[in-house]
C-alpha cells in the first residue's frame, strides 16, 4: 500500500509538472538567454543619408473619437513631412469620422492626405488603399492609436539597414496615459496586466521570433511592407478575421521572405474597455489563427514528428494542447478530490505551478527592460508596476478560458468579423440551462405519476 501511494503520488507531479516544465518553462528559459544577447547587442538604429517616401494607410470605421489624434502623432513624427502620404480608407463609417478628419487636414497641412470611401471590410479598406499608394514603404496603422514619435523613422531604418526585410511589425503598447486614470479598480487590474501581456508579447514573444524569421504574425494595428514584395501578395484575404496572419504567412511562406519585429517602433493604442472587449477581441484573434493555419498547412506538416522542424507545431502545441492542460488544471480539484487525492497536496500543486509562471514573467521582465531603455519613460513605468508580474498568471489563465472558448465557436459558428458578447453568450447558457432544468423536472414528474 505504502509503494503504491508513492507511485501514484510519483505519477501526479509527474503528469502535472513535466509539460509545463518541457513546454513553457524550457523555451522561456532559452528565450531568456537568446533575447539577454540580443537585447545587449541592441544598439540605435544608423542615420540614413537618404530618405525615401512613405505611404500610410489608416483604415476607418466610426473613428470620430480616435482619428485626429492618430494624424496629430503622424504630424508630431520625426520622419519628414513631405515625404508621408497618407490614405484614410473610410469602411463606411456612419459617425462624424470624415469631419474630424477633415478639422486634422486643416490643422496639419505641411501633410499630403487623402480620404477614400471603400467598401464594408477591414481587409477591403487596405486593399483599396494599397493601390493608391506610391511610396517606397507602405505603413498601416489603426485609427485608434498613436505612433511613438520616433516609430516611422525607425521602421523605415530597419529597412534601409537590412535589405532582405520585407516585412516589419511595430512594437504595440497601451496607452499607460488612460491606465492611470482608470478609477474601477477591477478595470485598472485588467489594463495593467494588458499592458503587460503587449509588452512581453512583443518584446519577448515576437523578439525570439524574429531571430529566425519564425514570426508568426504582423500586428493588425501597425505593420510595414516594401511596395514591390506587398504587391507580389495576393493583398489581404477578405475571406477570414485573421487577413494580419495571413498576409504573414503569405510573404514567408508562398514569396520565401523575411519578416520581423521592429522593437523600437512603437505604437500606442488604448486599453481594453472592459471584459467583454477582452473576451470579443481574444476570440477574433484565436479564430484567426486558426482559420491560417488550416488555409496554409497541411496534416503532414502539421505531424507531431516535425516539431523541431517546424516552428508551427510547436506554436500549436503552446496554443491549444498546453491551453487545454491549463483549462484541465483550473477545474482539477473538482476531479482529483473525489479520485482520492488530497486537498494539502492538490493545493501545493497549485502554488508550485503558480510560481513556476510567476518564474518565467520575470525572466522575460528582466530582457524586456533592454528593449525599452530607449524609451526612458516607458521604461520607467514598466519597471515600477513590476508587482503586476504577481497577478499576469492568473490574467494568463483568463485569457486561456477565452481562448478555449475561441477554438469551440470557430468549430461550431462560421467565420465573422464581430464575435458575440460575454454577456450574449452568459444569456444564451443561462436560457439553456433553465430549458434543460424544465426538461429535467418534466421527466421526474411524469416518472412519478407514471408509477
Amino acid at each position: 500500500m505504502f509503494l503504491s501511494g508513492i507511485i501514484v503520488e510519483l505519477g501526479f507531479w509527474i503528469s502535472w509538472l513535466l509539460l509545463p516544465l518541457i513546454y513553457e518553462f524550457l523555451p522561456a528559459l532559452y528565450g531568456f538567454i537568446t533575447l539577454g544577447i540580443a537585447g545587449r547587442k541592441l544598439g540605435k538604429l544608423k542615420r540614413l543619408n537618404y530618405l525615401p517616401r512613405i505611404s500610410l494607410i489608416i483604415p476607418v470605421y466610426n473613428s470620430e473619437d480616435t482619428i485626429y489624434n492618430c494624424i496629430r502623432s503622424v504630424a508630431d513624427s520625426t520622419y519628414p513631412d513631405h515625404l508621408i502620404s497618407i490614405i484614410v480608407a473610410n469602411n463606411q463609417s456612419i459617425d462624424r469620422s470624415f469631419s474630424e478628419y477633415r478639422r486634422a487636414h486643416f490643422e496639419f497641412q505641411q501633410l499630403f492626405m487623402q480620404w477614400i470611401d471603400t467598401t464594408k471590410g477591414k481587409a477591403r479598406a487596405l486593399n483599396s488603399a494599397i493601390y493608391r499608394s506610391n511610396g517606397e514603404y507602405i505603413i498601416h496603422i489603426d485609427s485608434d492609436g498613436q505612433l511613438q514619435k520616433d516609430a516611422l523613422m525607425n521602421i523605415v531604418r530597419a529597412f534601409e539597414s537590412e535589405p532582405e526585410l520585407d516585412a516589419q511589425t511595430g512594437t504595440i503598447l497601451t496607452q499607460k496615459n488612460s491606465i492611470k486614470k482608470t478609477r474601477s479598480p477591477l478595470l485598472k487590474f485588467l489594463r495593467e496586466n494588458e499592458y503587460f501581456e503587449y509588452a512581453q508579447s512583443f518584446l519577448a514573444g515576437r523578439a525570439i521570433e524574429s531571430q529566425e524569421n519564425h514570426l508568426f504574425t504582423m500586428s493588425g494595428a501597425f505593420s510595414a511592407f516594401r511596395r514591390e514584395k506587398l504587391l507580389q501578395t495576393k493583398l489581404y484575404n477578405i475571406q477570414t478575421v485573421g487577413e494580419d496572419i495571413d498576409m504573414t504567412f503569405q510573404i514567408r511562406y508562398q514569396l520565401k521572405g523575411k519578416v520581423a519585429l521592429c522593437p523600437e517602433a512603437i505604437f500606442y493604442v488604448e486599453p481594453l474597455d472592459n471584459l467583454g472587449k477582452l473576451y470579443t477581441q481574444r476570440q477574433r484573434w484565436q479564430r484567426g489563427e486558426l482559420e491560417t493555419i488550416h488555409y496554409y498547412m497541411d496534416k503532414k506538416q502539421l505531424s507531431l514528428k516535425n516539431i523541431f522542424k517546424n516552428f508551427i507545431v510547436r506554436r500549436l502545441i503552446m496554443d491549444h494542447t498546453i491551453l487545454f492542460l491549463r483549462i484541465i488544471w483550473m477545474v482539477a480539484f473538482l476531479v482529483l478530490i473525489p479520485f482520492g487525492y488530497s486537498l494539502k497536496l492538490i493545493l501545493i500543486s497549485f502554488v508550485i505551478l503558480y510560481l513556476l509562471y510567476v518564474f518565467i514573467c520575470l525572466l522575460n521582465f528582466i530582457d524586456i527592460q533592454y528593449y525599452l531603455r530607449f524609451f526612458s519613460e516607458e521604461r520607467h513605468y514598466y519597471v515600477s508596476k513590476f508587482y503586476i508580474l504577481l497577478t499576469l498568471p492568473l490574467y494568463y489563465m483568463l485569457c486561456s478560458t477565452i481562448q478555449f472558448v475561441g477554438i469551440i465557436n470557430s468549430m461550431t459558428e462560421p467565420a465573422a468579423w464581430k464575435v458575440e458578447s460575454f454577456s450574449a453568450e452568459m444569456k444564451k447558457i443561462k436560457k439553456m440551462f433553465r430549458k434543460d432544468l424544465r426538461r429535467i423536472f418534466r421527466i421526474k414528474w411524469k416518472v412519478k405519476h407514471t408509477d
